[in-house]
């Protein structure tokens, strides 16, 4: 096969042969895509869910078609944009020539958007410019009628679907569980990047997608199996690595998949044809180094003791009692009631993150090459 310059990649998906291990994870999705049982799938940002999913269409269509939808809708603000991007995300996986796409065009003309075409790729854009929250609320029930019709099966992936969670109407989770609980030719994965959200929206029984769907969490990719993708994809393009220098880059990487293949893309475009652990060392520096505007960017934005107590966690790697007293003396964090509330708010600034592991939970700052960049500087 034509093999890419640098088989590590950082940004979407490729194939099945830069695609690493994800095997339990995507059999799970495939029996309950055969068995019509939707999924919640929840992890960490760039942990590669979105290529498991691309990964999960492509299994699929091995042995079936099917229409596999994509759709990310983290920029999203309302119900408006969220049926748009449905219907942009539909009419732009198919020409207008073809069967599918012209049906679902003239069904859409139907539904009286305001229709446009983007003057330099000639991608259709949709616009909704309704009056009253009905019209919208017929209008997403009419296009899941519409697909639930087709002749052949239709998986829909929504990403970062907690951000329905922000939008101003106060009923859209009622409406999708309505509608997608009729739906009997189309199946769905929801995923999501903020595990506390997703569980609040699918955990708990107050709301209307409790016990739903089937629950389905990403850890990381086993040592020994991400040690043999990186290590074969060395050799298959005539370079060698050295065993300690592999486990160096899952170590301190934490086998967080971005970062990961990124150190990992680092040090393939090198010239040299082996990479032994002082140069993955002094790679790692480099892009600590590279980094390090950012880094100052974040103190700026962040008061004084939130970077404290982020410099605190760093330190740590792992915090599973942040408000111990052990914990609070040792980086003289002051109360306990301090460090919850400023935790909080590092949680939700995304600089700090609750992770779920396979039997405990711990706290981590979220950017591991931040981390790595305050263990090294303080």
């Amino acid at each position: 096969m034509s093999l890419l310059l640098n088989p590590f990649n950082t940004v979407g998906y490729i194939s099945e042969y830069y695609f690493c291990d994800r095997e339990s994870e995507l059999a799970l999705l495939l029996e309950n895509a055969k068995n019509s049982i939707n999924t919640t799938l929840v992890s960490s940002r760039k942990f590669g869910k979105s290529a498991l999913l691309y990964r999960f269409s492509e299994e699929l269509n091995k042995e079936n078609e099917i229409y596999f939808f994509y759709i990310d809708i983290y920029s999203t603000q309302n119900l408006r944009e969220f049926i748009e991007l449905l219907s942009i995300t539909v009419l732009r996986k198919f020409t207008p020539k073809e069967s599918f796409g012209k049906q679902f065009l003239n069904f859409v003309k139907a539904l009286r958007p305001v229709i446009s075409y983007d003057t330099l790729s000639g991608q259709p854009e949709i616009s909704f410019e309704y009056s009253q929250i009905k019209e919208y609320e017929n209008t997403l029930a009419q296009i899941f009628k519409f697909l639930d019709k087709q002749n052949v099966p239709i998986m829909i992936a929504f990403d970062e679907f907690q951000q329905i969670a922000t939008y101003p109407e106060q009923n859209v989770e009622a409406l999708l569980r309505t509608i997608i609980q009729t739906l009997r030719n189309v199946n769905f994965v929801f995923s999501g990047s903020h595990q506390h959200i997703m569980n609040e929206i699918f955990s708990n029984s107050k709301r209307p997608f409790f016990a739903s769907t089937q629950s389905l969490s990403l850890f990381e990719i086993p040592e020994e199996k991400y040690k043999a993708f990186i290590e074969f994809h060395f050799a298959d393009h005539k370079k060698y690595i050295d065993s300690d220098a592999v486990e160096f880059i899952l170590d301190w990487t934490m086998r967080h998949t971005y970062y990961t293949q990124f150190v990992c893309k680092k040090l393939f475009a090198s010239p040299k044809k082996k990479i032994d652990i002082h140069t993955v060392k002094l790679a790692c520096g480099e892009i600590l180094d590279s980094e390090r505007s950012n880094f100052l960017h974040f103190r700026r934005l962040l008061t004084p003791f939130q970077w404290q107590l982020l410099i605190a966690i760093a330190k740590e790697e792992k915090v599973f009692k942040p408000q111990s007293k052990d914990f609070v003396q040792k980086y003289a964090l002051g109360s306990a009631s301090s460090v919850k509330k400023t935790l909080d708010s590092l949680t939700q600034k995304e600089m700090v993150m609750l992770q779920t592991g396979h039997d405990t939970q711990f706290y981590r700052v979220y950017d591991v090459f931040l981390l790595r960049w305050l263990n090294r500087t303080y």
